[in-house]
């Protein structure tokens, strides 16, 4: 009995250490749904700081300026003092953030706040996976990757729930709870193994490794742990080899792909801008519970891949997921279209049936989004690149992520405000068709084959790129590839 009883609380340590690790994304992801219900409060008749929309907008895409910095600190930094210190500073930079709101008088210090938010939400995303990598058992290494999806929708759901019914800084008060938290959890949690053994201290390695396991019995993973720290040290600077491998390269193109075909969509400018959306809709529902009911959706959307990733495949997960989004995307471009250029189709009345088709639009994308193309391509991102430079690749993926959502978030508004909101609608149309098609033509499927078989394949891929010979397995029809 007590064997069973371990067998099933034998990964509790480090789902606890994991829940520790990823409550920093709910510190930092909460800076990101912030927006939604504070801009209205901004730009209201009664708003402690009156700002203009172009004010507004800046408000809003700061916050991926400064995400720009945080894998530049990570890379710095994690190697040289450890995962768990640089995971705790992230905190320092979110606290500073809501304190500089709470005492906000000017829009420069809400710009200031939200660059410091912008480095602690970088900070956070670029470390949070490589933590949970190396403390992960095989065993759950699944369920724990899932949960970086999943506190970042809580972010959402919170601010979204709280924000409208709070006054503007008793919002950044109760905001400030959480990196707060997230230090008190967090601090006791143990360094992981694999920095523990590359800096030589092989006796504290096992002391974490026997806490994360809960047995006594961990010399041959530890004896595995060091074969592989001690080859990602022979291998050299893993920077140089993402950039200058030509299998490394076409991996790289891969995550471009997903990470600029991800962003596109407009997903951060809608989810920002959720509110100020949904206020133009007929609807017997106010905006701010629209946007709950959005988080809410968004939050039980992003469960569904955790099952379907790995029987689904990754291509077809990922064709469907842009197939919907267009669809959803399309219903916005259509009705926004309607609304702003003509006078007689859609009736002003509050309740009148067309005001559900724009929301519904919103949320079959946000479901279509969450089932592929928000989480399949970390998934992929894990599996195309060899295990010592995926620390590299992580950090080229979050700072490209971050410039393109500056992108997207800061235009969405020029574009709206000088335009109309369903041109920015339009052109979020277009890229995720686009996206859907270079999917289709270069994204190869990963579902089922071994990491070395997949590292086999882009090799091959690379070399026949060189050679000009021929394409690797899957490749057939799809001429980008080579």
């Amino acid at each position: 009995s007590s064997a069973k009883q371990m067998g099933r609380g034998q990964y509790r340590n480090e789902y606890i250490a994991a829940l520790a690790a990823t409550s920093s994304l709910v510190a930092s992801v909460a800076c990101a749904g912030w927006s939604s219900p504070a801009l209205p409060i901004l730009r209201g008749p009664n708003s402690p700081i009156p700002i203009t929309p172009d004010e507004g907008s800046w408000v809003v895409s700061l916050l991926s300026i400064g995400s720009l910095f945080g894998p530049i600190i990570c890379g710095l930094f994690v190697d040289r003092y450890g995962r768990k210190p640089v995971l705790l500073v992230s905190a320092v930079p979110l606290v500073a953030g809501w304190l500089f709101i709470v005492f906000a008088e000017s829009v420069g210090m809400l710009y200031t706040a939200r660059l410091l938010h912008g480095i602690g939400y970088g900070l956070a995303y670029s470390l949070t996976p490589i933590y949970l990598g190396e403390i992960s058992s095989n065993a759950v290494r699944g369920s724990t990757g899932v949960l970086v999806t999943v506190m970042a929708k809580l972010a959402f759901l919170f601010e979204y729930s709280v924000g409208p019914y709070v006054g503007f800084r008793a919002l950044a008060w109760i905001s400030l709870a959480l990196p707060v938290g997230f230090v008190v959890l967090f601090f006791w949690m143990p360094e992981t193994p694999y920095y523990l053994l590359a800096r030589g201290n092989k006796k504290a390695a096992a002391d974490s490794l026997r806490w994360l396991r809960r047995s006594s019995t961990i010399d041959e993973e530890l004896g595995r742990m060091e074969k592989l720290v001690l080859e990602s040290k022979q291998k050299g600077n893993p920077l140089k080899q993402l950039l200058l491998t030509s299998s490394n390269k076409k991996s790289l193109v891969i995550i471009l792909l997903l990470s600029f075909g991800m962003q596109l969509t407009g997903i951060n400018a809608i989810l920002g801008y959720s509110q100020t959306i949904f206020s133009r809709l007929a609807l017997p529902l106010t905006a701010a519970e629209l946007s709950i009911v959005l988080a809410l959706v968004q939050l039980g959307s992003v469960m569904l891949p955790t099952f379907l990733v790995d029987r689904a495949g990754r291509r077809p997960l990922l064709l469907a997921s842009t197939a919907g989004s267009f669809i959803g995307l399309a219903m916005c471009a259509v009705y926004f279209t309607l609304d702003e250029t003509t006078t007689d189709v859609l009736s002003p009345e509050p309740g009148a049936a067309h005001g559900w088709i724009p929301f519904g639009g919103v949320l079959l994308f946000i479901i279509s989004f969450a089932i592929g193309l928000a989480t399949v391509p970390f998934a992929i991102l894990g599996e195309v690149f060899p295990k010592h430079i995926k620390a590299a690749a992580n950090s080229v993926f979050a700072v490209i992520t971050s410039a393109v959502v500056f992108s997207v978030v800061k235009l969405f508004q020029v574009i709206s405000d000088g335009a109309g909101t369903y041109v920015s609608f339009w052109i979020f149309t277009g890229c995720t068709a686009m996206t859907g098609v270079l999917i289709y033509l270069i994204i190869p499927e990963t579902k089922g084959q071994s990491f070395e078989r997949i590292q086999e394949i882009m090799m091959r891929r690379g070399r026949s790129n060189e050679t000009g010979g021929e394409c690797g397995d899957g490749a057939k029809g799809r001429p980008l590839l080579c």
